[in-house]
């Protein structure tokens, strides 16, 4: 595990400053610098490079310092997740933020120049009426939302949020280099389910790998038994298939479960890794949403346009 921590993680560091000084390089220095996304694309690799060259010493020295488990590794993702967290709440101001102030801007640049046109332009105080609604309403419904994202749909750790926090960001970025306004929230619980229907089908496929060894070794010493699922635990993936393989090549394993117990150790690690009554929830939350939202504005348009009427 610190070995592949060792080469895995300043990557995935040097892809979350990719992305982020990628975008940063389009959006900040348009205004001086017309920069085509190729030009962003290849100034980002550039500053990847350098922080992977930067950040990866360190995360050896940290690496070799830990202990070989799952718990001490994830301490390295704490401080990569604090920025793949600064960058998805950027990456949520460049876009909700937007999508709620957009008409209001819309509509006092028309009622200051007296025409409609193609583009408006943003005073600086629908910029902050957008600001400050986004912080009241973190502060007042935040939690909440916070709790169900964090815990209750799946259990996270440090490595899980961060691929989360920089899957969603990215998805968020590029839709809004393409102008398109998306829901940050929903984009981050699709990585949230994502994360854990992935821990699901692993668990899965890893208890069923243990059912086959215990199986093969059925009527044999529990010392032995034991001693080779320890080895099998302790090793790495391309060791595991080689055990697995060498155990088919020995003797011809019968059907391990039968199909009802299958389906009975799939529905209790879906229990246990994602919780299917939130999923179904969320999922019904998003097909309603939108439709309703779209039904409630119109009929408040309705409304107002036959009070104005004569």
């Amino acid at each position: 595990m610190r070995r592949a921590a060792r080469r895995v993680v300043p990557l995935l560091v040097a892809a979350m400053a990719w992305a982020f000084s990628t975008y940063l390089i389009i959006k900040g220095l348009k205004k001086i610098w017309a920069v085509q996304l190729g030009q962003a694309t290849l100034l980002g690799l550039v500053v990847a490079v350098i922080v992977y060259l930067l950040v990866r010493p360190r995360i050896a020295r940290r690496a070799d310092a830990l202990e070989n488990n799952k718990d001490s590794i994830n301490r390295l993702f704490t401080v990569p997740l604090i920025f793949a967290a600064a960058m998805l709440s950027f990456a949520h101001g460049a876009n909700d933020v937007a999508n709620a102030v957009g008409p209001l801007a819309a509509i006092s640049d028309a009622i200051l120049s007296g025409v409609v046109a193609t583009k408006a332009a943003i005073p600086l105080w629908v910029m902050v009426i957008g600001g400050l609604g986004i912080a009241a309403g973190l502060t007042l419904y935040g939690p909440r939302l916070i709790r169900t994202v964090g815990s209750e749909i799946t259990q996270l750790d440090q490595s899980r949020a961060f691929c989360i926090a920089m899957a969603a960001a990215i998805t968020v970025i590029f839709a809004t280099q393409f102008g398109l306004p998306v829901s940050s929230t929903h984009i981050a619980v699709g990585a949230v389910f994502g994360v854990g229907f992935l821990r699901e089908y692993l668990k899965t496929s890893y208890a069923a790998m243990i059912e086959e060894i215990k199986h093969h070794h059925a009527g044999q010493d529990a010392a032995t038994l034991d001693g080779f699922l320890t080895r099998f635990e302790a090793a790495e993936i391309v060791e595991k298939g080689r055990m697995l393989k060498e155990l088919k090549r020995k003797a011809a394993l019968p059907e391990l479960l039968t199909k009802k117990e299958r389906k009975g150790l799939r529905r209790l690690y879906r229990r246990e890794l994602v919780k299917r009554s939130l999923f179904m929830r969320i999922v019904a939350a998003w097909l309603i949403t939108v439709p309703a939202s779209a039904l409630m504005g119109a009929l408040l348009y309705f409304t107002i346009r036959g009070m104005l009427l004569p």
